[in-house]
């Protein structure tokens, strides 16, 4: 491609079975450079990036460094040619202080550890970055974005010449984001070349110098960013055009009240919060990180209860004490988390599906019938068009979009008649977002009340009928979808706008 890559990919292919991850790909990175990798989730990413890093070793084709054929058969082997990588989750030791994670893999080791030169060193990687944070400081209360640049000084300690990151950004705040995104710019200043892998658009149009479209394990285009456009983007990515984020301009007709809550709070984390939601209505709750919607979605489903206020669901005042008193009540969560309280990742996409609903399969001697939960996983794959040959798969291994869509499944096993997404669209592609947004509105049609816990305003625009505000812990205003533009919503979460009464 060119002798001046630092990197390059030559007809790459990788198969795992019957599956074909990756198809003659070919990738040129240069030095200095800002290249975003781009595809829907399955398109191939995970499977390269694992190439590059030595995971995963290609069935054909070829990897240079510099000009010169490689082969990478591990991770230390792809960082001593210079290629690191950091991931959404950061993986830091919190027993060590800063320095400590930082030489972790790559210190000298001796009778004696010379702290002050440690420190000094650790410091220097840290400075150039443009970030303040203590060397000495325990791991173990750093933020993630605090962590990341832990993982970032780590790999320029081992004379990284290509950083990959991977979403970097999927669980930080604006301001983290932007700090995020100045380091990755004071890399390419000191001549290493990121590769920036995310879903969120906006942020590629920011940083990037190039930007490749990958999709079904192939290469589709390589532009400069100059010459790229959003809609052109998402095309390439999917294959047609996606319009997932129109905003909502008009509420849905919806039925009775299915939930009421008022005064409902946990003491010490978040009170106050007051709505009613109607049968097939949609009701968004927004805010900053750290405004505490997820802990009202927690305590609708009960994991930790609410300690005031009132709930009344279908005309009943009741409490909700478990998981299982709300999921009983026909209440289900769909948690952020897919791979700590979501889904249980080494099972078969069958097993998790069926996870929430064992009693229901449950034959003589409570045995489970085996073809029928069987047949209900398979039903599901074929109606969420879940993207795998089969339902005995293991979810880990299938794309996030598909994992999310698995979790779903689970949920309407259950025959819910309220359903709370928490951040049903974290971590997964354009296309994905669009069939969850298109599922979440045909269940609202057919009489299903649902919370959308969203840190996506564009999303809260698209699918609410009522658009909630918290800010603090505190309910901040109550809009409807009329009245609820990005400026107001903004304003109340960050506390500059006036409060809107339920």
């Amino acid at each position: 491609m060119t002798d001046s890559a630092i990197l390059e990919l030559r007809s790459v292919s990788k198969s795992f079975a019957a599956t074909a991850a990756l198809r003659d790909m070919s990738l040129a990175i240069l030095p200095g450079e800002i290249h975003a990798i781009v595809g829907e989730n399955g398109a191939g990413k995970s499977t390269l990036i694992k190439i590059m890093t030595g995971v995963h070793q290609p069935d054909s084709g070829q990897i240079l460094v510099e000009g010169q054929p490689v082969t990478l058969r591990s991770t230390q082997e792809a960082q001593t040619a210079g290629i690191a990588a950091i991931y959404q989750e950061p993986m830091v030791f919190p027993d060590l202080n800063v320095a400590e994670n930082i030489f972790i893999s790559n210190r000298g080791k001796g009778a004696f550890m010379r702290w002050a030169d440690l420190y000094r060193d650790a410091e220097a990687l840290v400075v150039p970055l443009g970030v303040t944070l203590d060397v000495r400081r325990a791991a173990a209360g750093l933020t993630l974005a605090e962590q990341q640049t832990v993982e970032i000084a780590r790999a320029l300690s081992l004379k990284v010449k290509v950083l990959i990151m991977d979403e970097p950004t999927a669980s930080l705040s604006a301001h983290e984001v932007a700090r995020l995104l100045a380091i990755a710019r004071a890399l390419k200043d000191q001549g290493v070349a990121v590769i920036y892998i995310s879903h969120r658009l906006d942020e590629i149009f920011k940083i990037a110098d190039r930007v490749t479209v990958i999709r079904d394990g192939q290469h589709i285009s390589t532009r400069p960013i100059g010459e790229v456009t959003e809609t052109g983007m998402v095309r390439d990515m999917v294959g047609r055009a996606i319009d997932s984020f129109a905003m909502k301009t008009a509420a849905n007709p919806v039925g009775e009240v299915a939930l009421s809550v008022s005064g409902l709070g946990r003491e010490g984390v978040f009170s106050g919060v007051n709505f009613d939601l109607a049968k097939g209505e949609v009701l968004c709750l927004a805010g900053l990180v750290g405004a505490r919607r997820t802990d009202v979605g927690l305590a609708l489903f009960g994991i930790a209860p609410a300690t005031q206020g009132t709930i009344v669901l279908h005309g009943t005042s009741l409490t909700i004490g478990s998981a299982r008193a709300a999921m009983d009540l026909g209440i289900a969560y769909v948690s952020e988390d897919r791979r700590k309280l979501g889904l249980a990742m080494s099972l078969p996409i069958f097993a998790n599906i069926s996870l929430a609903s064992l009693r229901k399969l449950m034959g003589l001697f409570g045995l489970i019938d085996r073809r029928a939960e069987s047949d209900m996983a398979e039903g599901y794959r074929k109606q969420l068009d879940i993207r795998s040959p089969d339902t005995l798969i293991e979810v880990g291994k299938l794309s996030g979009g598909n994992q999310q869509k698995v979790m779903l499944a689970k949920w309407l096993e259950t025959n819910p008649t309220v359903l709370i997404f928490d951040e049903p669209t974290r971590g997964i592609d354009v296309g994905a977002k669009a069939e969850v947004h298109g599922i979440i509105r045909t269940l609202a049609a057919k009489g299903v009340a649902i919370i959308v816990i969203s840190s996506d305003l564009p999303e809260v625009l698209a699918l609410a009928d009522r658009v909630l505000v918290m800010r603090e812990g505190r309910q901040a205003g109550l809009l409807g979808i009329a009245e609820a533009t990005q400026e107001r919503v903004i304003a109340l979460a960050a506390g500059t706008g006036e409060r809107v009464a339920a």
